[in-house]
């Protein structure tokens, strides 16, 4: 069984609007027993609005009923389907940051050239021409782009730029150098 959306929100609700045990409000919101019982005090998310579960879906009235007759019951949630989480895609870039894309793009450039336009794209939220023209150093601004980390401009976060690099090492064709022998000098004959 899974949990309500906004679990605590839907556990203040149950609080207030319900005569389900505290046991039952914390199983079916995956909290402890005391951090409810702690919520009816108002000790616990007194500024939490209470979500209504039984308005939005997740659990019908009967079964609300149904288990404040009996508090060994536990309450089930309405087998349905989730929100789905969002798409892969573009992600939007704030006006303000949109003319840092092109030193990002530089820096990149500059310190992992092994990466591909489309992960260049996708890492800065931007197009395939605009990376050419930094490129190509013909950008319409080309003479103030001064290469700067994306992640420390807002652009990307470092676990996607981690990604992005070690998903790009084998097409970049990063080999580890071959081991010297230790032995470089020591083989020549002595003059």
């Amino acid at each position: 069984m899974g949990l309500p959306l906004m679990p605590k929100a839907t556990a203040v609700w149950l609080v207030e609007n319900t005569g389900l045990s505290f046991e039952q409000i914390a199983d079916c919101c995956g909290m402890h027993e005391l951090e409810v019982q702690a919520i009816a005090d108002g000790e616990v998310a007194s500024g939490i609005v209470g979500l209504d579960p039984v308005a939005n879906g997740q659990i019908t009235r009967a079964e609300i009923e149904r288990c404040e007759q009996n508090p060994d019951l536990r309450l089930r949630l309405v087998a349905g389907e989730m929100p789905a989480s969002r798409q892969k895609g573009a992600r939007y870039t704030p006006v303000a940051k949109r003319g840092d894309r092109p030193d990002a793009i530089a820096w990149l450039l500059k310190h992992h050239p092994e990466l591909s336009d489309a992960q260049l794209c996708k890492l800065v939220g931007t197009t395939k021409p605009t990376i050419q023209s930094v490129r190509e150093r013909s950008h319409w601004n080309a003479p103030n782009i001064k290469p700067r980390n994306p992640v420390t401009l807002g652009l990307c976060t470092e676990a996607d730029l981690e990604k992005a690099v070690i998903l790009s090492m084998p097409r970049g064709g990063i080999r580890e150098r071959p081991i010297e022998d230790d032995h470089g000098a020591e083989d020549q004959a002595p003059e």
